[in-house]
């Protein structure tokens, strides 16, 4: 895959937004800025086709925080089964990125807001003979997405797209689990200015944080972490957990999955369908991951030093 430059702007400056606002405390008002996270729209287009014919097609728009905007563009397409290596991307580019006037860009007055639609489109150019199938394609994202026909339909279509599943060996203590939560939110610098963003971490069995990403979209925090990890030729993660700050959605679940994720652990619950997924494809899950307790949903002889009592609380 080609190097593929992005501006010189910091992503997470482009992730955060000041506004004044009137602070309430009690029954006193106060004006002050307030850090918000922003959120714009994305569109993903896809380049493909031979050497002497080429053809664009939009296949995207997700409302996402701006900011490692290739990342979420190559983790949407690897866990939407349309890529499945990192030789099959030639280039990721942000589309009309020649026609920006930088000065301009630079100058953006901060009374409005930085909306910035050059860079809110992204552009990923296959390479030649990388084959696509536009109906396959419809099909999956209705199928796979978070809006699936039902769910028959959706664990189906992942039994068609998903890589190759090999024996789950990773395992991780308990003590260990429980510190997570923790590590991920001293991460989250976005989430510490504006309070407002969901967190996706990579972790290896030994409790260190590997990766993470933020964004407005639980799912987008996901594909840009995944993302990354694929560009950088990582994938799949046999030996990584992905902690989720929110609930575990079967989108998620899909997308940890593609990804090759051996365990997914969330902070919130998980779904019916999510539970069936880790079933059915071997990811250990864990649910509830919060104040010195968890759940563990499939997989609980790979989480070690929890001793099993039985309803009365006995050994």
């Amino acid at each position: 895959m080609e190097e593929t430059s992005q501006l010189h702007i910091s992503e997470e400056a482009r992730a955060v937004f000041s506004v004044m606002a009137e602070r309430m405390t009690g029954f006193t008002s106060q004006t002050a800025e307030e850090t918000l996270a922003v959120e714009e729209p994305l569109e993903i287009q896809l380049g493909y086709g031979t050497a002497e014919g080429r053809a664009v097609k939009s296949i995207s728009v997700t409302m996402r925080t701006p900011g490692y905007d290739f990342d979420l563009a190559a983790g949407f397409l690897m866990t939407e089964g349309v890529v499945r290596d990192v030789n099959d991307i030639e280039r990721i580019a942000y589309a009309g990125t020649a026609n920006i006037d930088e000065a301009a860009e630079t100058s953006t007055a901060r009374t409005v807001l930085p909306y910035q639609p050059w860079k809110n489109i992204v552009r990923v150019e296959l390479a030649t003979g990388v084959t696509v199938s536009l109906a396959n394609l419809q099909r999956n994202f209705y199928t796979t997405s978070s809006c699936g026909i039902c769910g028959k339909a959706s664990l189906l279509a992942l039994q068609s797209v998903c890589p190759p599943r090999r024996e789950n060996r990773f395992s991780i203590s308990a003590e260990t689990l429980y510190t997570l939560p923790a590590r991920l939110r001293a991460a989250q610098s976005v989430f510490d200015r504006t309070g407002g963003l969901h967190g996706a971490g990579l972790f290896n069995a030994d409790g260190e944080l590997l990766a993470l990403r933020e964004d407005v979209g639980r799912h987008n925090a996901v594909d840009k972490l995944l993302g990354a990890e694929f560009l950088a030729d990582r994938t799949p993660l046999r030996d990584s957990l992905l902690l989720l700050s929110g609930r575990a959605s079967f989108e998620l679940l899909q997308k940890a999955l593609m990804g090759g994720v051996a365990m997914v652990a969330s902070v919130g619950a998980p779904s019916s369908l999510a539970v069936r997924v880790a079933k059915d494809f071997d990811i250990t899950l864990a649910g509830f991951l919060r104040d010195r307790h968890f759940n563990v949903y499939h997989g609980a002889e790979r989480v070690s030093g929890c001793k099993q009592v039985n309803e009365r609380g006995a050994l």
